[in-house]
C-alpha cells in the first residue's frame, strides 16, 4: 500500500524534505524560517482576493452582466498567480536549494517534486 502526501500526487517516500527546515508536527507539513515580510505580503494579497471573491459572489447574485463577471475572475486568477509565483520563489531559494546541495537522494527527490509542482501547476 502506497501512502500518500496531501500536498502533491507523489508518494511519501518522493516528497523531499524542505531545506529550509520543514516539518510535520501530525497537522501538515509547515515551514520554519519563513521571511516575516513575505508573509505579511502573502496574507495581504491572500485578504484582497478574499474580498474579490466575495465580491464576484454579489455580482452573481444581483445578475450582472457576464463579461464584467468574467474580467473579475481574471483578476482573481492573475492575483493567486501573484501569492503562486511568490511562493516558488521562496520554495526554490531556500527549501529546493538546500536539498539539492544536500545528499544525492535528497536532491532526487527534489527534482521529482519540482517536476511535479510544474506539471500540476501550469494547467
Amino acid at each position: 500500500m502506497t501512502t500518500r502526501s496531501k500536498h502533491a500526487s507523489l508518494p511519501l517516500a518522493h516528497v523531499a524534505s524542505c531545506g529550509c527546515g520543514a516539518h510535520d508536527d501530525g497537522g501538515g507539513r509547515k515551514a520554519v524560517g519563513v521571511d516575516a515580510d513575505i508573509k505579511d505580503r502573502n496574507l495581504k494579497r491572500l485578504r484582497r482576493i478574499e474580498g474579490q471573491v466575495r465580491g464576484l459572489q454579489k455580482m452573481v447574485e444581483e445578475d450582472r452582466y457576464c463579461a464584467d463577471i468574467l474580467t473579475q475572475i481574471s483578476s482573481v486568477h492573475e492575483a493567486l498567480r501573484a501569492v503562486g509565483r511568490e511562493l516558488m520563489r521562496n520554495h526554490l531559494k531556500h527549501c529546493a536549494t538546500s536539498a539539492i546541495r544536500g545528499s544525492d537522494a535528497d536532491a532526487e527527490e527534489m527534482y521529482d517534486e519540482l517536476v511535479e509542482m510544474m506539471y500540476k501547476h501550469s494547467r
